[in-house]
């Protein structure tokens, strides 16, 4: 179902925060993120709502008892949503939506023909930040498709800034040179948009993990 709506909260940014989860350290830069087009792909919420499966975990579809694991290589994706001032946003709404291992978008632009698709990913996945301002989905790293590099579109909601959309990148990516939204991004604002992969330690079935922190305006 889609998220609520909730009244505003706001947290302030506690040094604690940053180890409240395992792994790499939350990227600390204060630039307010750039936005990006949201693509032909973005599911619309009413289509979305006739999904059996909708949650912050794409890498895996429950249909009834059945439950479908996506193909690629999982990824644990950590997210800090805050402002330029350094406060950690909490109750920010965070969407999220990529292509599957196959390339392709679940979407109803595309035709849903027999093994075009991967059931077992859901390709859209919704969550909120938590009281420090953090999220965690699961999805798969995000793989290329004719004409551009791999990434993960995300639109954030909120009270204090409205909304915003845009792109992760992955750090390094050979085809970040050749994608021609990546070129048209400012040198000084593609760190805000681009994870960096580390291999995962827990046995929890993932293959990587990314910790990001997303920057709003304040």
């Amino acid at each position: 179902m889609p998220i609520e709506h909730h009244p505003r909260r706001r947290a302030v940014l506690m040094a604690a925060a940053a180890t409240a989860l395992a792994g790499p350290a939350l990227a600390s830069s204060r630039r307010a993120l750039a936005e990006m087009t949201e693509g032909p792909f973005y599911p619309p919420r009413a289509w979305r709502e006739a999904w059996p499966d909708q949650d912050a975990d794409l890498s895996r579809v429950r249909i009834g008892e059945q439950l479908l694991q996506a193909q690629g290589e999982h990824l644990g994706l950590e997210l800090a949503v805050t402002d330029t001032a350094g406060r950690l946003i909490d109750q920010a709404e965070i969407e999220i939506w990529q292509c599957d291992a196959l390339a392709h978008y679940r979407h109803p632009r595309v035709k849903a023909e027999p093994g075009r698709f991967d059931p077992g990913f859901q390709g859209f996945g919704a969550t909120r930040s938590g009281a420090q301002g953090l999220a965690r989905l699961r999805t798969i790293k995000p793989v290329p498709y004719p004409g551009r590099t791999p990434h993960i579109h995300f639109k954030l909601r909120h009270a204090s800034f409205g909304e915003l959309t845009s792109q992760l990148f992955v750090s390094a990516d050979p085809g970040n040179e050749g994608d021609f939204l990546w070129r048209r991004l400012k040198t000084a604002d593609r760190p805000g948009l681009t994870m960096v992969l580390q291999p995962a330690t827990l046995d929890n079935g993932l293959r990587w993990m990314a910790r990001h922190t997303l920057v709003v305006p304040a």
